[in-house]
């Protein structure tokens, strides 16, 4: 017997039988292509890039059988109705925030963010062992979506003004584009808030229709020309720790999606969140940077604007659930985990972030 020819003969059939075994992704499962409107401006390559990424990243994990086809605000719908053109079936998906849409639900709101609430790390153990996104799936379940967590920026900044706030009583008038609760909250400190999409911001600062404006950080700020306007660089962006974006699916278009598909979705949105804190860590000091040589003057609030707007968040979240049962029930879910996540962190990590933040400033 010729082993030579044994071997081969063998080692050809092997090879055939994982081919049966293994088949090509992209024909044995559908071909499906869907659409995803967001709600941020294709100029900034942070957040719009990571709609980008993750439609790549879809694309890959399935041989490019599963194609999501990514738009910017007004393509298909205005920056601020993406969460209405998913949920009515116009689209399948769309990249968007939950507390754009609070108008239709106050939990909408924590699905993102809450003022003075968890950083990036916290929120995503909430999200992920916490049981953030059972609770989040009820809110999301009755606005035709499933929601997944598909991006976050971690701490923002508090904003370009106009002219510098040294007290409360500075606040009082203002015309400020913020988001969120964080609007609402300042409110009821005399501040007129103003909630536009990412293109709406700049001509409406260079027409004076409002006095401040906050979008994320340096880097995307930068882009978009703040610092030509209003030269005062406000910190921190208490409002805004940590927000996350989602990707909101169609209910419908969700449950048709083949198992493998669903998974991918699942991981493609996982990397994506992680993949913009990232950029935007890297991003941020190198844009602050620059933006303080050509002359923007970083500030921060002070301690009594911060306590003020402290006591006004909680006295908001208060008001709201004694209006809203649910607003209730997962406030108070999200503050026992923000809490003891707050408490742990201060003995294991901020004593030492501290500690290092000092002696690298003595050096």
């Amino acid at each position: 017997m010729n082993r030579r020819r044994l071997i081969a003969s063998g080692a050809a059939g092997a090879a055939g039988a994982a081919t049966l075994v293994s088949p090509n992704l992209a024909s044995a499962q559908p071909r499906i292509r869907w659409r995803c409107p967001g709600s941020f401006p294709k100029s900034l390559d942070t957040l719009f890039g990571t709609q980008e990424y993750l439609a790549r990243r879809v694309s890959e994990m399935t041989d490019g059988a599963f194609q999501i086809q990514v738009f910017g605000p007004g393509e298909v719908v205005p920056a601020l109705q993406v969460l209405d053109a998913v949920g009515g079936g116009t689209v399948e998906c769309g990249f968007t925030s939950g507390y754009y849409y609070l108008g239709k639900d106050p939990s909408l709101a924590i699905v993102t963010c809450l003022p003075f609430g968890m950083s990036s790390r916290q929120h995503w153990a909430w999200l992920t062992h916490g049981g953030a996104r059972d609770l989040y799936a009820e809110v999301y379940r009755d606005q035709g979506v499933v929601g997944i967590p598909a991006g976050n920026t971690g701490a923002q900044m508090g904003g370009w003004f106009r002219k510098e706030i040294k007290g409360v009583d500075d606040l009082k008038g203002l015309k400020f584009r913020v988001a969120g609760y964080g609007g609402s909250a300042l409110q009821k400190l005399g501040v007129i808030p103003q909630q536009l999409g990412g293109p709406d911001i700049y001509p409406a600062l260079e027409r004076g229709v409002i006095d401040a404006a906050e979008w994320v950080g340096p880097y995307d700020d930068e882009k978009l020309g703040f610092h030509r306007i209003a030269p005062f660089y406000y910190y921190p962006g208490w409002w805004e720790y940590s927000p996350s974006v989602d990707l909101m699916v169609n209910a419908k278009a969700y449950d048709d999606l083949p198992a493998q598909y669903k998974a991918v979705l699942n991981a493609a949105c996982t990397e994506s969140w992680h993949w913009m804190a990232a950029r935007y860590d890297v991003l941020n000091p190198q844009a602050m940077r620059r933006l303080l040589a050509g002359g923007a003057q970083l500030r921060g609030f002070p301690r009594d604007v911060m306590q003020a707007c402290y006591k006004a968040s909680q006295e908001l979240f208060a008001e709201i659930g004694a209006q809203n049962p649910r607003f209730k029930r997962l406030h108070e879910k999200w503050d026992a985990f923000r809490i003891e996540q707050t408490q742990w962190l201060r003995v294991a990590e901020d004593s030492l972030g501290n500690f290092l933040a000092v002696q690298t400033a003595q050096r």
